[in-house]
């Protein structure tokens, strides 16, 4: 407290001893021992209002002690189960959790993990996947800035994610609990198949087979790819100790098109302990065309190889990259991709008014804007020299075609001749633009339609950039290139608009998420959030079905199919006010990735162990982790001193002494006559 506040508490001190002395002796004119009662009450009532006005702050200081957290994190994929290590788990992490040492020394905190990292409550061993790498991301956001020890009671198996090993910091120690039998077993396995989603009909795909051994002695396995009863591919492989693993090419013929369901089996004549693994479903549409775009460009810029990779991540699409001058003929395409027109691109302009392509141009500081001017009719350019930084805005009313907002108000700005686009005629705007906070009435990327034909425009380049901020957002190019690809999509077709858009996949394996979405469009083709939307699913086997509702998101409508069993569906959406329907189909494979396992991943989990210069214990050396847990000086509970400053005038007790002193001197002179 200062020296005023000081001086104050004692002012006050004398103004109420005086004016319950004036009170009840000066002015009363005798002394007994009721009067002195009074004064004494009457004293505190006026020096706690003094104290309430003077309202004086009261320091102190409270020490803490800091434990050293100590997370253990349980592994709750169903891999654990196929181990038969779900009852060790469960005694594991109690004898952990509970042991009084530990709790003394550390601030203990279980967690569990599959497909997600979250607080430990009730592990039923049923998680679909294994996804280590969220532990250490997680456990890096919780305890940020701290040094602490893991327990992590696993098999090791991963299924999803990068490589744990690399991703846990080397200054916390991890302490991997290993579950599951450590002896080797003769397994053979199809660990991994890669094909493409989508090959062309009369044409041979690529398929690529990962093949595992387990064992001590030389054996010899069948491998065969078939289709139904039909064995399209089958080879002999050879494995030994030495040689545990083998790599199989082939091209399958995709002679029908629709949905082609194939499997890859290893067999051999040996026993095994898992057979489940010897074999994997996968699923490749045949399809009988593809579009084919093409890149027409005068210079090098990176925008153009972004784009390309985009668009070739579905096996529908081709790129070409052509110079404009070298352009004869446009007949070997579906879709031009203009980027950054000049006066060099007049023939490709020419050609295009008798193909009647749909046209995706990109602007930046290399564009004619007078030329492109005269080259198309959507907007009108008043554009000047001097480049400038635009950012984008989504908007969430955009119509024609299912779009989700990934980020684009976080991507870096695209780089544009300051200036005005101003449309012609009716646009859709997909991408608002900004500088800065500052919101522009003009678009970043729009689209337009117009007799038939269709066209797009991004008033912007380095487009490049977006694709890598996208991948570091979510350590995947998928979402952009979707993006890319929905673009490409809407060019690539000039069918009249529907009003119910529903998007799926054509396969999924068991396990992976399941999700539909949709979008209802009213007669304005204006997205309508007060559809109702329903989801019946019918098993084409079994004739047994399921209806969802669809829930609405930002802009579209999402149903979650996760826990369908493996098997043929058909489905349809509906929307109920206006009984629109969409039916499709779709086949989940059978297909489960954590029964692919007979053994834990020793191996990886000692080299997880030795790179955080932690130890590797198994279920019945507990007492060793223990003990190497409480030995280590490195955790040591920290002190804290914490100040605290309070407000008298928050102090209840005061207002409480003041309302009871008062209260009982009225009683008082109640009791006595003195009122």
């Amino acid at each position: 407290m200062t020296t005023g506040t000081v001086l104050l508490l004692l002012l006050s001190l004398v103004v109420a001893a005086g004016l319950s002395f004036f009170q009840y002796f000066f002015k009363a004119g005798r002394r007994n021992r009721t009067n002195l009662i009074l004064a004494v009450l009457r004293f505190v009532s006026i020096f706690g209002l003094l104290l309430l006005l003077i309202n004086p702050v009261i320091s102190s200081t409270n020490f803490e002690t800091e434990k050293t957290p100590l997370p253990i994190v349980l592994d709750n994929s169903s891999s654990i189960k196929v181990l038969k290590a779900d009852g060790t788990a469960q005694s594991v992490w109690k004898q952990l959790t509970e042991d009084k040492r530990l709790s003394d020394k550390f601030d203990v905190q279980p967690y569990q993990f599959d497909t997600e990292f979250s607080l430990l409550e009730s592990p039923d061993f049923k998680g679909r996947q294994s996804d280590m790498e969220t532990i250490s991301r997680s456990l890096a956001s919780i305890y940020k800035n701290k040094m602490f020890p893991t327990v992590l009671i696993t098999d090791g198996n991963q299924t999803k994610g990068n490589d744990y090993v690399y991703t846990f910091s080397p200054a916390n120690k991890v302490f991997p609990v290993v579950l599951g039998d450590t002896t080797t077993f003769l397994d053979l396995r199809v660990a991994r198949v890669n094909a493409n989603k989508y090959a062309f009909h009369k044409n041979k795909f690529p398929v690529e087979v990962f093949l595992q051994y387990s064992g001590t002695k030389n054996i010899s396995a069948d491998f065969t790819i078939s289709s139904g009863n039909t064995v399209l591919e089958k080879q002999s492989v050879a494995f030994s100790p030495d040689s545990k693993s083998a790599v199989v090419n082939v091209l399958l013929p995709a002679n029908n098109t629709g949905l082609q369901v194939f499997t890859a089996a290893l067999t051999s004549k040996e026993t095994e302990k898992n057979t489940y693994n010897n074999r994997q479903r996968f699923a490749v549409e045949v399809i009988d065309q593809r579009t084919e775009v093409a890149i027409v460009a005068s210079l090098n810029h990176p925008d153009i190889g972004a784009l390309k990779r985009s668009i070739e991540t579905n096996a529908q699409r081709k790129v070409s990259i052509v110079k404009p001058l070298e352009i004869k003929s446009l007949q070997d395409f579906n879709i031009l991709i203009l980027y950054q027109p000049d006066a060099s691109f007049r023939q490709v302009y020419e050609l295009n008014k008798l193909a009647r392509l749909n046209t995706f141009t990109i602007t930046g500081m290399n564009t004619d804007f007078g030329f492109l001017g005269q080259q198309q009719s959507h907007f009108q350019f008043r554009m000047s020299g001097q480049p400038e930084d635009y950012l984008a805005t989504f908007s969430p009313e955009f119509n024609l075609f299912a779009v989700e907002d990934i980020g684009f108000a976080n991507f870096p700005p695209l780089q544009h001749p300051f200036g005005t686009a101003k449309p012609n005629g009716n646009t859709n705007v997909l991408l608002g633009s900004r500088i800065r906070d500052v919101a522009l009435d003009q678009p970043l990327l729009a689209f337009s339609e117009e007799k038939g034909s269709r066209s797009a425009m991004l008033f912007g380049e380095n487009i490049w950039k977006w694709r890598m901020q996208s991948h570091l957002d979510n350590r995947s190019f998928e979402k952009f290139d979707l993006f890319i690809d929905k673009i490409v999509q809407f060019l690539a077709t000039n069918d009249k608009k529907r009003s119910l858009v529903v998007n799926h996949e054509s396969f999924y394996n068991a396990g992976d998420a399941i999700e539909i979405t949709a979008q209802y469009f009213n007669k304005n083709y204006e997205f309508d959030d007060k559809a109702r939307l329903t989801l019946s699913v019918t098993n084409k086997e079994t004739k047994q079905s399921k209806s969802y509702d669809l829930l609405k998101r930002a802009n579209n409508f999402k149903a979650n199919l996760d826990g369908l069993p493996a098997g043929k569906y058909n489905f349809s959406v509906k929307e109920l006010n206006s009984n629109t329907v969409y039916n499709g189909y779709f086949e989940i494979l059978d297909f489960d990735i954590e029964q692919q396992f007979v053994n834990p991943d020793l191996v990886k989990l000692n080299q997880l162990a030795a790179q955080t210069q932690g130890k590797t214990v198994m279920p019945d050396q507990l007492e060793s982790l223990i003990k190497a847990l409480l030995e280590d000086q490195q955790y040591r509970a920290v002190q804290k001193s914490v100040p605290r400053k309070i407000p008298l005038i928050d102090w209840v007790w005061l207002l409480a002494i003041i309302a009871a002193s008062l209260a009982a001197e009225w009683f008082i002179r109640k009791y006595n006559g003195l009122l």
